[in-house]
């Protein structure tokens, strides 16, 4: 039951919806960084409507998704394997690289944005703006790359070859940016007591005002950047394994040649 594409940007506010959610009635008096967050939300709606009306795109989207979410399993195995790091790349690999449909909870969010503005700590809000925003560079980037392939299956070849195909240096750096911001904004709200405090004692709240999945996003990943007491090194490791991907992809290889980002 595909519907026309809500459209992105500023524009989006004025189309008022994230997936059918009526948004303009309350968004006009919300501030910048709720309205950052509704963008992103729309963005995505979006790709979503896009690949709903197109099902053959919507089952290349996912093989790209799948692959993506092997390939980061892969190159930090090593990671994973240890102790230390093992919750913060299992966070990393399930919530910002998982394959999984989000779509219910995107659509929580949205109903509930003046909630998240009015309840949680400004620093909290940040942060999920900036997940919102990486949440829509990937989706968008996800739904081009499908669009170049003409195969179900994903050989690292493929994916190698549609990354190209796309191009976009910029954005990819930008999505590696902005993935690590919001990985550094966990790190730095888990050595603040009073930012742990509060988002304890936001759990009935959160629920009463329906933003559970959100609550419990949130605990989870200050759960598992607490439990690495400092993340420098494990985010220097990411920044540089997926800078180094993406350099190696931009030049000609694949993820399983040499310099594939797998070591």
């Amino acid at each position: 039951m595909a519907r026309t594409a809500c459209p992105t940007g500023m524009r989006a506010r004025a189309c008022g919806t994230v997936n059918g959610l009526g948004t303009s009635d309350w968004s006009s008096g919300l501030g910048e960084t709720a309205h950052e967050i509704l963008d992103g939300l729309q963005q995505v709606a979006a790709e979503r409507d896009v690949r709903a009306a197109e099902p053959a795109l919507a089952e290349r989207v996912m093989a790209v998704k799948c692959h993506q979410h092997a390939r980061f399993a892969q190159t930090y195995a090593d990671l994973a394997a240890q102790p230390r790091y093992r919750e913060a790349t299992r966070f990393f690999l399930d919530e910002l690289y998982g394959p999984g449909d989000f779509s219910s909870r995107d659509a929580q969010f949205a109903r509930i944005v003046p909630a998240l503005v009015r309840l949680f700590p400004r620093e909290i809000v940040a942060t999920v703006a900036d997940l919102s925003t990486l949440h829509a560079l990937s989706e968008q980037l996800d739904t081009a790359m499908a669009r170049t392939l003409n195969v179900d299956a994903m050989p690292a070849a493929a994916y190698a070859a549609a990354w190209r195909a796309v191009g976009q240096p910029a954005q990819r750096e930008r999505q590696i940016r902005l993935m690590l911001a919001v990985g550094e904004s966990l790190d730095r709200h888990t050595r603040s007591p009073l930012l742990r405090n509060s988002l304890r004692l936001m759990r009935r709240p959160a629920e009463a005002a329906g933003l559970g999945a959100l609550q419990r996003f949130l605990e989870s990943g200050f759960s598992s950047f607490r439990a690495m007491n400092g993340a420098a090194e494990f985010l220097g490791l990411v920044a540089e394994r997926e800078r180094s991907l993406a350099q190696h992809l931009f030049g000609g290889g694949d993820v399983n040649s040499p310099g594939g980002g797998v070591s």
